[in-house]
């Protein structure tokens, strides 16, 4: 059966809101053990029957405001698979060979073949999110960028491609305290940077543009996921979980 690709947009902007999550939600030390390691087994014997079928890839996008957890969400769920299958990427700016090209140019290259995983540490979206925001795309390029990544995307789907897309948020206050957590600590210190305290200041601006992105892009192929960021040993569950979850689901 094709699957269906297309989800009417949510008719109310609360649906998305990302300063309403709950950040409540925390995990011990013991539940959090052994649920990673359920997850991580399972994971490991789903990607060896993916690279045995043949017939599906997974495609995984992490996002999020900057120190919400998603390098430590990522790492947990690629730690324990087998390397020669799976592959993260960390989108930065864009080199000068990379801007004369459409932005998705250069993914394509870096999406997986049949069989493997590939992990997206941001992605194209950035589109949408900090290039809209920073005025580095004009408003006609961001705005058209909805409906080029939706066909963007369901090329991938059409080609039984798995996309998972992983939206990390955190408060505030949180954020504050990480922020200064790594400036203070001589091992993390390289993970602050001006940018990231510019960014900040753009707070409201930066979820307007989420908010917006998750009500145009979610759909029922590729869903966004919101994962309540606050305390990380639940956030890597979550992720690591719906994506057991969708993999489950295939013919395997």
């Amino acid at each position: 059966m094709e699957r269906e690709t297309t989800l009417p947009r949510p008719t109310a902007s609360s649906e998305w809101g990302l300063d309403d999550l709950d950040q409540t939600a925390d995990s011990t030390e013991e539940h959090y053990k052994a649920k990673l390691k359920e997850y991580q087994l399972r994971l490991i014997k789903l990607q060896l029957k993916l690279a045995e079928n043949n017939k599906h890839s997974l495609i995984v996008v992490a996002e999020g405001p900057d120190a919400a957890g998603k390098g430590g969400a990522i790492k947990r769920l690629v730690e324990k698979l087998d390397p020669r299958t799976v592959r993260v990427y960390s989108t930065v700016k864009p080199t000068a060979e990379e801007y004369g090209h459409h932005y998705l140019w250069r993914f394509w290259n870096r999406l997986p073949p049949r069989g493997q995983i590939a992990v997206f540490d941001r992605s194209w979206y950035g589109r949408v999110l900090v290039e809209r925001v920073e005025g580095f795309a004009s408003e006609a390029e961001w705005k058209r960028a909805y409906r080029e990544i939706n066909d963007f995307e369901r090329l991938f789907l059409d080609d039984k491609a798995v996309i998972m897309k992983f939206y990390f948020h955190i408060t505030k206050d949180e954020q504050l305290a990480r922020f200064k957590r790594r400036e203070a600590d001589p091992y993390k210190s390289w993970k602050i940077s001006d940018e990231d305290w510019r960014n900040r200041r753009k707070w409201d601006e930066h979820n307007t543009a989420a908010e917006e992105m998750f009500e145009r892009t979610s759909s029922l192929g590729a869903p966004w996921h919101l994962i309540a960021g606050n305390f990380k040993w639940s956030a890597r569950l979550e992720m690591l979980k719906h994506t057991v979850k969708a993999l489950d689901k295939l013919d395997l």
